[in-house]
Protein backbone atom coordinates (compact mmCIF):
# COMPACT_ATOMS: atom_id res chain seq x y z
CA UNK A 1 0.00 0.00 0.00
CA UNK A 2 1.43 3.46 -0.94
CA UNK A 3 2.12 6.19 2.05
CA UNK A 4 1.97 9.20 1.90
CA UNK A 5 0.74 12.51 3.81
CA UNK A 6 -2.33 14.37 3.24
CA UNK A 7 -2.11 17.78 3.00
CA UNK A 8 -4.42 19.58 0.60
CA UNK A 9 -8.30 18.49 0.03
CA UNK A 10 -10.90 19.69 -2.76
CA UNK A 11 -13.60 22.46 -1.69
CA UNK A 12 -16.25 20.31 -2.96
CA UNK A 13 -19.52 19.94 -0.87
CA UNK A 14 -20.12 16.14 0.18
CA UNK A 15 -23.56 14.91 -0.76
CA UNK A 16 -23.07 12.39 2.12
CA UNK A 17 -21.59 12.26 5.94
CA UNK A 18 -19.10 10.41 4.75
CA UNK A 19 -15.31 10.58 4.65
CA UNK A 20 -14.94 10.14 0.74
CA UNK A 21 -15.46 12.72 -1.33
CA UNK A 22 -16.71 11.60 -5.48
CA UNK A 23 -16.91 14.08 -8.42
CA UNK A 24 -16.82 13.98 -11.57
CA UNK A 25 -15.17 16.17 -14.49
CA UNK A 26 -15.45 16.57 -18.13
CA UNK A 27 -12.44 15.08 -19.68
CA UNK A 28 -13.60 14.91 -23.62
CA UNK A 29 -17.12 14.69 -25.40
CA UNK A 30 -18.31 14.02 -28.88
CA UNK A 31 -18.22 9.91 -28.94
CA UNK A 32 -20.75 7.99 -30.48
CA UNK A 33 -22.08 5.73 -27.86
CA UNK A 34 -18.89 4.79 -25.98
CA UNK A 35 -18.78 1.26 -24.45
CA UNK A 36 -15.41 0.66 -22.82
CA UNK A 37 -12.40 2.49 -21.88
CA UNK A 38 -9.14 0.56 -21.97
CA UNK A 39 -5.68 1.36 -22.18
CA UNK A 40 -2.62 -0.23 -24.00
CA UNK A 41 -0.39 0.81 -21.30
CA UNK A 42 0.38 3.74 -22.59
CA UNK A 43 -1.44 7.09 -21.96
CA UNK A 44 -3.65 6.77 -24.83
CA UNK A 45 -7.12 5.60 -23.90
CA UNK A 46 -8.87 3.62 -26.63
CA UNK A 47 -12.78 3.85 -26.76
CA UNK A 48 -14.57 1.81 -27.74
CA UNK A 49 -18.01 2.65 -29.71
CA UNK A 50 -21.21 0.56 -29.67
CA UNK A 51 -21.23 0.82 -33.59
CA UNK A 52 -17.88 -0.72 -34.56
CA UNK A 53 -15.26 1.53 -33.81
CA UNK A 54 -12.46 2.30 -31.18
CA UNK A 55 -11.35 5.78 -31.07
CA UNK A 56 -7.63 6.81 -29.43
CA UNK A 57 -8.38 9.43 -26.56
CA UNK A 58 -4.82 11.04 -25.99
CA UNK A 59 -3.57 12.82 -22.64
CA UNK A 60 -4.26 16.06 -23.62
CA UNK A 61 -7.93 15.07 -24.77
CA UNK A 62 -7.72 15.33 -28.44
CA UNK A 63 -9.16 12.48 -30.42
CA UNK A 64 -7.17 10.91 -33.52
CA UNK A 65 -9.06 11.59 -36.49
CA UNK A 66 -8.60 7.66 -37.84
CA UNK A 67 -10.23 5.43 -35.86
CA UNK A 68 -7.77 2.87 -34.31
CA UNK A 69 -10.34 0.11 -35.52
CA UNK A 70 -13.15 0.15 -37.62
CA UNK A 71 -15.43 -2.48 -37.69
CA UNK A 72 -18.25 -1.71 -38.12
CA UNK A 73 -19.71 -3.80 -41.31
CA UNK A 74 -19.41 -7.25 -39.72
CA UNK A 75 -21.40 -6.55 -35.98
CA UNK A 76 -25.05 -6.09 -35.73
CA UNK A 77 -25.77 -2.79 -33.22
CA UNK A 78 -28.52 -0.99 -31.34
CA UNK A 79 -30.26 -2.19 -27.86
CA UNK A 80 -27.63 -3.99 -26.00
CA UNK A 81 -26.00 -5.35 -29.42
CA UNK A 82 -22.59 -3.86 -31.36
CA UNK A 83 -19.07 -3.75 -30.27
CA UNK A 84 -18.88 -4.05 -26.39
CA UNK A 85 -15.66 -5.08 -25.39
CA UNK A 86 -11.98 -4.63 -25.68
CA UNK A 87 -8.40 -5.68 -23.87
CA UNK A 88 -5.16 -5.77 -24.94
CA UNK A 89 -2.41 -8.96 -24.46
CA UNK A 90 -0.52 -8.67 -21.55
CA UNK A 91 2.22 -8.03 -24.22
CA UNK A 92 1.04 -5.88 -26.25
CA UNK A 93 4.03 -3.59 -26.38
CA UNK A 94 6.01 -6.62 -28.49
CA UNK A 95 3.56 -8.35 -30.28
CA UNK A 96 0.87 -6.10 -30.86
CA UNK A 97 -1.99 -7.97 -29.92
CA UNK A 98 -5.81 -7.18 -28.95
CA UNK A 99 -9.15 -8.52 -28.61
CA UNK A 100 -12.43 -7.19 -28.87
CA UNK A 101 -16.28 -8.58 -28.07
CA UNK A 102 -19.11 -8.32 -30.14
CA UNK A 103 -22.19 -9.69 -31.76
CA UNK A 104 -21.66 -10.09 -35.65
CA UNK A 105 -24.20 -9.81 -38.03
CA UNK A 106 -26.51 -12.45 -37.09
CA UNK A 107 -26.65 -11.50 -33.48
CA UNK A 108 -23.74 -14.24 -31.96
CA UNK A 109 -21.35 -13.22 -29.96
CA UNK A 110 -17.59 -13.30 -31.28
CA UNK A 111 -14.15 -12.89 -29.31
CA UNK A 112 -11.37 -11.96 -31.76
CA UNK A 113 -7.88 -11.12 -32.26
CA UNK A 114 -6.45 -8.43 -34.16
CA UNK A 115 -3.08 -6.44 -34.41
CA UNK A 116 -1.64 -3.17 -34.51
CA UNK A 117 -0.35 -2.09 -37.55
CA UNK A 118 3.70 -2.88 -38.06
CA UNK A 119 4.36 0.54 -39.22
CA UNK A 120 1.61 3.09 -36.93
CA UNK A 121 1.01 2.32 -33.70
CA UNK A 122 -2.41 4.40 -33.93
CA UNK A 123 -4.04 2.32 -36.53
CA UNK A 124 -4.69 -1.45 -36.15
CA UNK A 125 -4.38 -3.93 -38.85
CA UNK A 126 -7.80 -4.89 -40.44
CA UNK A 127 -6.87 -7.61 -41.88
CA UNK A 128 -5.40 -9.39 -39.03
CA UNK A 129 -8.64 -10.34 -37.84
CA UNK A 130 -8.47 -14.04 -35.95
CA UNK A 131 -11.39 -15.53 -34.25
CA UNK A 132 -10.95 -16.76 -30.68
CA UNK A 133 -14.34 -17.81 -29.69
CA UNK A 134 -18.17 -17.58 -30.56
CA UNK A 135 -21.43 -18.19 -28.76
CA UNK A 136 -24.97 -18.08 -30.14
CA UNK A 137 -27.33 -16.14 -29.24
CA UNK A 138 -30.91 -16.66 -28.84
CA UNK A 139 -32.31 -13.26 -27.61
CA UNK A 140 -30.79 -9.79 -28.66
CA UNK A 141 -30.06 -9.03 -24.72
CA UNK A 142 -27.81 -10.11 -22.13
CA UNK A 143 -24.84 -9.98 -24.56
CA UNK A 144 -22.36 -9.87 -21.45
CA UNK A 145 -19.86 -7.97 -23.76
CA UNK A 146 -16.59 -7.81 -20.67
CA UNK A 147 -13.67 -9.08 -21.69
CA UNK A 148 -9.96 -8.48 -19.37
CA UNK A 149 -6.98 -10.31 -18.82
CA UNK A 150 -6.23 -11.99 -15.12
CA UNK A 151 -2.69 -11.32 -14.20
CA UNK A 152 -2.62 -15.26 -14.53
CA UNK A 153 -1.86 -14.23 -18.54
CA UNK A 154 -4.99 -15.55 -19.11
CA UNK A 155 -8.41 -14.21 -21.20
CA UNK A 156 -11.50 -14.01 -19.29
CA UNK A 157 -14.69 -13.55 -20.93
CA UNK A 158 -18.26 -12.58 -19.42
CA UNK A 159 -21.36 -13.80 -21.17
CA UNK A 160 -25.03 -13.37 -20.17
CA UNK A 161 -27.51 -15.89 -19.65
CA UNK A 162 -29.05 -15.74 -23.61
CA UNK A 163 -31.64 -13.01 -22.78
CA UNK A 164 -35.10 -12.82 -22.16
CA UNK A 165 -36.36 -12.64 -19.07
CA UNK A 166 -35.67 -14.37 -16.25
CA UNK A 167 -33.25 -17.22 -17.86
CA UNK A 168 -36.20 -19.17 -19.77
CA UNK A 169 -33.98 -21.87 -20.71
CA UNK A 170 -32.28 -22.14 -17.34
CA UNK A 171 -28.91 -21.44 -19.46
CA UNK A 172 -27.14 -19.72 -16.18
CA UNK A 173 -27.28 -23.17 -14.12
CA UNK A 174 -26.56 -25.24 -17.33
CA UNK A 175 -22.71 -26.26 -17.79
CA UNK A 176 -22.97 -27.37 -21.04
CA UNK A 177 -23.48 -23.78 -22.43
CA UNK A 178 -21.26 -20.72 -22.53
CA UNK A 179 -24.16 -18.20 -21.62
CA UNK A 180 -24.45 -16.86 -18.47
CA UNK A 181 -21.14 -17.79 -17.74
CA UNK A 182 -17.18 -16.53 -16.80
CA UNK A 183 -15.10 -18.19 -19.57
CA UNK A 184 -10.89 -18.47 -18.79
CA UNK A 185 -8.94 -19.46 -21.53
CA UNK A 186 -4.96 -19.34 -23.07
CA UNK A 187 -4.66 -17.33 -25.70
CA UNK A 188 -1.41 -17.91 -26.67
CA UNK A 189 -1.24 -21.31 -27.45
CA UNK A 190 -3.73 -23.46 -30.00
CA UNK A 191 -5.27 -26.96 -29.48
CA UNK A 192 -8.15 -29.35 -30.97
CA UNK A 193 -8.65 -27.07 -33.68
CA UNK A 194 -9.21 -24.10 -31.43
CA UNK A 195 -7.26 -20.89 -31.75
CA UNK A 196 -6.75 -21.18 -27.78
CA UNK A 197 -6.28 -23.84 -25.40
CA UNK A 198 -7.98 -24.68 -21.93
CA UNK A 199 -5.96 -24.05 -19.10
CA UNK A 200 -5.30 -27.00 -17.19
CA UNK A 201 -6.68 -26.08 -13.32
CA UNK A 202 -9.93 -24.63 -14.88
CA UNK A 203 -12.41 -26.09 -12.34
CA UNK A 204 -14.27 -28.16 -14.97
CA UNK A 205 -11.50 -29.71 -17.18
CA UNK A 206 -12.39 -33.67 -18.00
CA UNK A 207 -16.21 -33.22 -16.59
CA UNK A 208 -18.11 -34.74 -19.47
CA UNK A 209 -21.29 -32.53 -18.19
CA UNK A 210 -19.61 -29.03 -18.08
CA UNK A 211 -17.32 -26.71 -20.87
CA UNK A 212 -13.80 -27.09 -20.08
CA UNK A 213 -14.05 -22.86 -20.96
CA UNK A 214 -15.93 -22.37 -17.66
CA UNK A 215 -14.56 -20.30 -14.56
CA UNK A 216 -17.57 -19.58 -12.78
CA UNK A 217 -22.01 -19.49 -13.64
CA UNK A 218 -24.95 -18.64 -12.54
CA UNK A 219 -24.46 -15.14 -14.43
CA UNK A 220 -27.44 -13.36 -14.95
CA UNK A 221 -25.59 -10.38 -17.50
CA UNK A 222 -22.02 -9.15 -15.95
CA UNK A 223 -21.88 -5.43 -17.40
CA UNK A 224 -18.19 -5.02 -16.56
CA UNK A 225 -15.84 -7.09 -14.07
CA UNK A 226 -12.62 -6.19 -13.20
CA UNK A 227 -9.17 -6.93 -11.28
CA UNK A 228 -8.36 -5.26 -8.39
CA UNK A 229 -4.56 -4.55 -9.70
CA UNK A 230 -3.11 -4.59 -6.29
CA UNK A 231 -4.52 -7.55 -4.73
CA UNK A 232 -5.96 -9.67 -7.18
CA UNK A 233 -9.74 -9.84 -5.88
CA UNK A 234 -12.37 -10.51 -8.87
CA UNK A 235 -14.93 -7.97 -9.13
CA UNK A 236 -18.12 -8.71 -10.86
CA UNK A 237 -21.04 -6.18 -11.36
CA UNK A 238 -24.22 -8.98 -12.41
CA UNK A 239 -27.57 -6.61 -14.14
CA UNK A 240 -30.17 -8.13 -12.18
CA UNK A 241 -33.93 -8.78 -13.16
CA UNK A 242 -36.79 -6.73 -11.10
CA UNK A 243 -35.72 -5.73 -7.94
CA UNK A 244 -31.67 -6.40 -7.39
CA UNK A 245 -28.49 -5.13 -8.85
CA UNK A 246 -25.38 -6.84 -7.47
CA UNK A 247 -21.95 -6.81 -6.73
CA UNK A 248 -19.45 -9.94 -6.46
CA UNK A 249 -16.24 -9.86 -4.95
CA UNK A 250 -13.73 -13.22 -4.71
CA UNK A 251 -10.17 -13.94 -4.48
CA UNK A 252 -8.96 -13.67 -8.26
CA UNK A 253 -8.36 -17.70 -7.91
CA UNK A 254 -11.62 -18.69 -7.10
CA UNK A 255 -12.77 -21.23 -9.40
CA UNK A 256 -15.97 -22.97 -9.93
CA UNK A 257 -18.03 -20.61 -8.07
CA UNK A 258 -22.39 -20.67 -8.95
CA UNK A 259 -23.40 -16.86 -8.62
CA UNK A 260 -27.26 -17.90 -8.38
CA UNK A 261 -29.02 -16.77 -11.47
CA UNK A 262 -31.68 -17.92 -12.10
CA UNK A 263 -32.00 -19.64 -8.49
CA UNK A 264 -31.81 -15.58 -6.65
CA UNK A 265 -32.07 -12.39 -7.73
CA UNK A 266 -28.98 -10.62 -5.95
CA UNK A 267 -29.49 -12.14 -2.14
CA UNK A 268 -33.15 -12.63 -2.89
CA UNK A 269 -34.89 -15.77 -4.01
CA UNK A 270 -36.19 -15.55 -7.69
CA UNK A 271 -37.12 -19.00 -9.12
CA UNK A 272 -35.49 -21.95 -6.80
CA UNK A 273 -37.19 -25.15 -8.82
CA UNK A 274 -34.71 -27.43 -9.28
CA UNK A 275 -31.53 -25.35 -7.87
CA UNK A 276 -28.96 -26.24 -5.67
CA UNK A 277 -28.58 -25.47 -1.57
CA UNK A 278 -28.07 -22.12 -1.03
CA UNK A 279 -24.58 -23.13 0.73
CA UNK A 280 -23.25 -24.18 -2.81
CA UNK A 281 -24.04 -20.29 -3.69
CA UNK A 282 -21.78 -17.28 -3.74
CA UNK A 283 -23.86 -14.50 -2.82
CA UNK A 284 -23.25 -10.87 -3.74
CA UNK A 285 -20.81 -8.70 -0.94
CA UNK A 286 -23.45 -5.57 -1.76
CA UNK A 287 -26.89 -5.12 -3.71
CA UNK A 288 -28.99 -2.06 -3.95
CA UNK A 289 -32.37 -2.54 -5.18
CA UNK A 290 -34.51 -0.46 -8.34
CA UNK A 291 -35.37 2.10 -6.07
CA UNK A 292 -31.89 3.48 -6.66
CA UNK A 293 -31.01 2.20 -9.82
CA UNK A 294 -32.09 -0.86 -12.58
CA UNK A 295 -29.16 -1.56 -14.21
CA UNK A 296 -25.67 -1.62 -12.67
CA UNK A 297 -22.38 -0.89 -14.48
CA UNK A 298 -19.23 -2.42 -12.72
CA UNK A 299 -15.94 -0.28 -12.31
CA UNK A 300 -12.28 -0.58 -10.97
CA UNK A 301 -10.65 -0.59 -7.20
CA UNK A 302 -9.28 3.03 -7.39
CA UNK A 303 -5.14 2.22 -6.72
CA UNK A 304 -4.28 6.14 -8.72
CA UNK A 305 -1.52 8.46 -7.25
CA UNK A 306 -3.71 11.68 -7.24
CA UNK A 307 -6.40 11.20 -4.32
CA UNK A 308 -6.06 9.96 -1.34
CA UNK A 309 -9.49 9.77 -0.31
CA UNK A 310 -10.77 7.14 -2.20
CA UNK A 311 -7.60 4.89 -2.37
CA UNK A 312 -9.04 1.06 -2.43
CA UNK A 313 -12.66 1.98 -2.84
CA UNK A 314 -14.69 -0.11 -5.59
CA UNK A 315 -16.72 2.35 -8.05
CA UNK A 316 -19.32 1.03 -9.50
CA UNK A 317 -22.21 2.98 -11.51
CA UNK A 318 -25.65 3.01 -12.69
CA UNK A 319 -27.25 3.54 -16.21
CA UNK A 320 -30.01 6.16 -14.14
CA UNK A 321 -27.15 8.39 -12.96
CA UNK A 322 -25.69 7.08 -9.51
CA UNK A 323 -21.76 6.86 -8.79
CA UNK A 324 -21.07 4.56 -5.99
CA UNK A 325 -17.98 3.07 -3.91
CA UNK A 326 -17.68 -0.31 -1.92
CA UNK A 327 -14.79 -0.01 0.37
CA UNK A 328 -12.73 -2.94 1.48
CA UNK A 329 -15.40 -3.96 4.30
CA UNK A 330 -18.10 -4.36 1.66
CA UNK A 331 -19.53 -1.15 2.95
CA UNK A 332 -21.34 -0.02 0.38
CA UNK A 333 -22.05 3.65 -0.65
CA UNK A 334 -24.75 5.90 -2.85
CA UNK A 335 -22.24 8.83 -3.94
CA UNK A 336 -25.40 10.59 -5.41
CA UNK A 337 -27.33 10.95 -9.18
CA UNK A 338 -24.72 12.49 -11.27
CA UNK A 339 -26.96 12.94 -13.95
CA UNK A 340 -25.10 10.91 -16.70
CA UNK A 341 -26.09 7.89 -18.56
CA UNK A 342 -22.87 5.51 -17.02
CA UNK A 343 -22.25 2.29 -19.07
CA UNK A 344 -18.27 1.70 -18.83
CA UNK A 345 -15.24 2.69 -16.63
CA UNK A 346 -11.73 2.26 -17.77
CA UNK A 347 -7.90 3.15 -16.05
CA UNK A 348 -5.51 5.28 -17.74
CA UNK A 349 -1.73 3.68 -17.22
CA UNK A 350 -1.59 5.60 -13.89
CA UNK A 351 -4.79 3.83 -12.21
CA UNK A 352 -6.56 7.31 -12.50
CA UNK A 353 -10.55 6.31 -13.84
CA UNK A 354 -12.97 7.26 -16.05
CA UNK A 355 -16.47 6.62 -17.02
CA UNK A 356 -18.56 6.69 -20.19
CA UNK A 357 -21.80 8.49 -20.16
CA UNK A 358 -23.20 6.08 -23.26
CA UNK A 359 -24.69 9.96 -24.33
CA UNK A 360 -20.79 10.31 -26.02
CA UNK A 361 -19.07 11.81 -23.04
CA UNK A 362 -16.25 10.69 -21.14
CA UNK A 363 -15.35 12.13 -17.79
CA UNK A 364 -13.03 11.74 -14.87
CA UNK A 365 -13.30 10.60 -11.49
CA UNK A 366 -11.96 12.95 -9.23
CA UNK A 367 -12.11 12.55 -5.20
CA UNK A 368 -11.52 14.95 -2.50
CA UNK A 369 -8.04 14.76 -0.43
CA UNK A 370 -4.80 15.02 -2.94
CA UNK A 371 -1.73 13.24 -2.42
CA UNK A 372 1.73 15.54 -1.22
CA UNK A 373 4.23 13.75 -2.02
CA UNK A 374 7.30 16.37 -0.35
CA UNK A 375 8.80 13.75 1.13
CA UNK A 376 8.31 10.66 -0.63
CA UNK A 377 11.75 9.44 -1.23
CA UNK A 378 11.67 7.44 -4.20
CA UNK A 379 12.65 9.59 -6.50
CA UNK A 380 14.81 12.75 -5.48
CA UNK A 381 13.26 15.30 -7.79
CA UNK A 382 13.45 18.79 -7.35
CA UNK A 383 10.98 21.36 -9.75
CA UNK A 384 12.94 24.67 -9.52
CA UNK A 385 11.95 27.72 -9.53
CA UNK A 386 8.43 26.31 -6.95
CA UNK A 387 6.69 28.65 -7.30
CA UNK A 388 7.07 28.82 -11.07
CA UNK A 389 5.99 31.59 -13.84
CA UNK A 390 7.62 31.14 -16.93
CA UNK A 391 9.31 27.89 -17.09
CA UNK A 392 10.46 24.43 -14.23
CA UNK A 393 13.52 22.75 -14.23
CA UNK A 394 12.78 19.21 -13.51
CA UNK A 395 16.09 17.31 -12.22
CA UNK A 396 16.05 13.74 -11.17
CA UNK A 397 18.86 12.12 -9.12
CA UNK A 398 20.58 9.04 -10.07
CA UNK A 399 18.31 8.23 -13.14
CA UNK A 400 16.55 9.50 -16.31
CA UNK A 401 13.42 10.79 -16.74
CA UNK A 402 10.92 9.10 -18.98
CA UNK A 403 7.98 11.56 -19.07
CA UNK A 404 6.83 14.45 -17.70
CA UNK A 405 2.54 15.29 -16.50
CA UNK A 406 1.31 18.10 -15.39
CA UNK A 407 -2.25 18.65 -14.57
CA UNK A 408 -4.76 20.67 -12.80
CA UNK A 409 -6.17 20.63 -9.00
CA UNK A 410 -8.95 18.54 -10.46
CA UNK A 411 -6.47 15.73 -12.41
CA UNK A 412 -6.82 16.91 -16.28
CA UNK A 413 -2.98 17.23 -17.99
CA UNK A 414 -2.75 20.40 -19.15
CA UNK A 415 0.82 19.33 -20.26
CA UNK A 416 2.52 16.03 -21.16
CA UNK A 417 6.20 15.60 -22.45
CA UNK A 418 7.47 12.01 -23.42
CA UNK A 419 10.75 10.29 -24.41
CA UNK A 420 12.71 12.75 -22.61
CA UNK A 421 15.58 10.22 -21.21
CA UNK A 422 17.23 12.75 -19.32
CA UNK A 423 18.14 13.52 -15.98
CA UNK A 424 16.66 17.10 -16.68
CA UNK A 425 14.18 19.07 -18.47
CA UNK A 426 12.98 22.20 -18.56
CA UNK A 427 9.33 22.94 -18.85
CA UNK A 428 7.49 26.11 -20.30
CA UNK A 429 4.75 26.74 -17.87
CA UNK A 430 3.89 30.39 -18.63
CA UNK A 431 0.55 29.43 -20.13
CA UNK A 432 -0.62 28.24 -16.77
CA UNK A 433 -3.00 30.36 -15.05
CA UNK A 434 -1.77 31.07 -11.40
CA UNK A 435 -2.79 28.45 -8.84
CA UNK A 436 -1.56 24.86 -7.89
CA UNK A 437 -0.67 21.91 -10.25
CA UNK A 438 0.61 18.91 -10.05
CA UNK A 439 3.35 17.14 -11.52
CA UNK A 440 3.73 13.54 -12.44
CA UNK A 441 7.41 11.93 -13.12
CA UNK A 442 7.81 8.91 -14.29
CA UNK A 443 11.64 7.58 -14.62
CA UNK A 444 12.64 5.20 -16.89
CA UNK A 445 13.28 2.20 -14.66
CA UNK A 446 8.99 2.55 -13.81
CA UNK A 447 9.18 4.78 -10.53
CA UNK A 448 6.62 7.40 -10.29
CA UNK A 449 5.61 10.33 -8.21
CA UNK A 450 3.96 12.77 -7.67
CA UNK A 451 4.97 16.85 -7.08
CA UNK A 452 3.32 20.29 -5.94
CA UNK A 453 3.94 23.04 -8.00
CA UNK A 454 2.69 26.70 -7.64
CA UNK A 455 2.35 28.92 -10.88
CA UNK A 456 2.47 32.54 -9.55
Amino acid sequence: MKKYILTYSFLFISLFNYAQTVDIELFKNGFLSPLDIQNAGDDRLFIVEQGGQIKILNADATINTTPFLNITSIISTGGERGLLGLAFHPDYANNGYFFVYYTDNSGDTQVARYTVDGSDPNIADPTSALLIFDAAQPYSNHNGGCIQFGSDGYLYIGLGDGGSGGDPGNRAQNLTLPLGKMLRIDIDTTDGGNNYTIPADNPFVGDPNALDEIWAYGLRNPWRFSFDSETDEFWIADVGQNQIEEINRVAGDAAGLNYGWRCYEGSQPFNTSGCPDPSELTFPVAEYNHSVGNSITGGYVYHGNVYSDIQDLYFFADIGGIIGTVDTDNNLVNHGDFTGFWVSFGEDITGEIYIADISGSIYKIIGGEIFDTEDFDVLEISLIPNPASNSVRVSVDNNQISTITILDIKGSVVIYEEAINTSEKTIAVNSLQSGIYLVRINSENGQSIIKKLVIK
